[in-house]
């Protein structure tokens, strides 16, 4: 994900964080005075994979521009316990007032690359691509698809505006996958369109329509084996090329690899952004 293009939806988040830690003032803050300048250190208690320099610089130049952040490694760089991960200068007020906020992002953001970079592990070499969902933390969806790009996995769409995902209840209230695809073509010529199907008979359905995706959710390995196969063999001919496939519903680590080699292009994965543990930071002031 380019970060350059995302630039407003950082500033938001930091001024998000920051209004609402921060409020009308930092009480105890106040009791160091203000012409008191500090050094920090900022490390890791655990390994993982670092990602959000970004939204930490920014609470930073939001919060006091005079503090000066020094990165000692690098954006989706694997690092060990105990490792430095970066250096604070300024006024001892701001580095104590911005510590907490700036971590928060830190630790979120390298838990979602460290999770996403094990899963992306277990699948490599087998030419799948992993996909995140929409099932991010409120106010963070930016920045957690950027996190999921740093450990290795892919980016489903960004929002309810960039693609179309006909599911169950579009379908019922559509009248079918026929028309409900039709409609999206009609709405919205060149987005995406994708289908969610839940059957054999739905997979010819979203074939006929002329899905882009057609996402298989919840088979077994065995029956998305299958259902590949047969989806193939249908659009082999077709002149933008076979069908793209998604596996989806309920795929864990433990069940990730056998459906990786299923043949499907995409599986997505709800469990990348909404089921990691924050990573353990330190901060210590040295001066």
């Amino acid at each position: 994900m380019n970060l350059s293009l995302h630039a407003a939806d950082i500033t938001n988040a930091v001024t998000t964080a920051l209004t609402e830690d921060v409020g009308s003032g930092d009480i105890t803050a106040r009791l160091i005075p203000t012409q008191q300048r500090s050094q920090a250190r900022i490390i890791s208690r655990e390994r993982a994979i670092i990602a959000g320099k970004a939204w930490v610089n920014e609470v930073f130049r939001q919060l006091d521009p005079n503090v000066q952040v020094i990165w000692r490694v690098s954006e989706g760089e694997w690092v060990r316990p105990n490792q430095l991960l970066f250096e604070l200068s300024g006024s001892a007020r701001s580095l104590l007032t911005g510590e907490r906020c700036a971590l928060n992002f830190l630790q979120t953001l390298s838990a979602t690359a460290t999770l996403c970079r094990q899963y992306a592990d277990q699948v490599a070499g087998t030419g799948v691509k992993l996909l995140d969902t929409r099932k991010t933390l409120p106010g963070l969806r930016i920045a957690q698809k950027y996190a999921v790009s740093v450990g290795g996995c892919f980016n489903h769409r960004i929002g309810l505006y960039d693609a179309f995902l006909i599911k169950e209840n579009h379908i019922m209230a559509c009248g079918g996958i026929a028309q409900a695809v039709a409609a999206a073509h009609d709405i919205a010529p060149g987005k995406p369109v994708e289908v969610e199907v839940e059957s054999m008979n739905q997979l010819d359905e979203a074939i006929a329509a002329n899905a882009d995706i057609i996402m298989l959710d919840n088979f077994t390995p065995a029956e998305m084996t299958t259902a590949v196969q047969h989806a193939r063999a249908a659009t082999a001919n077709r002149l933008e090329g076979p069908i793209k496939l998604e596996a989806s519903g309920n795929i864990t680590d433990a069940t990730l690899l056998p459906y990786a080699r299923t043949g499907v292009d995409y599986i997505s994965i709800g469990a990348l952004t909404k089921d990691c543990k924050a990573i353990d930071l330190s901060m210590r002031i040295t001066l």
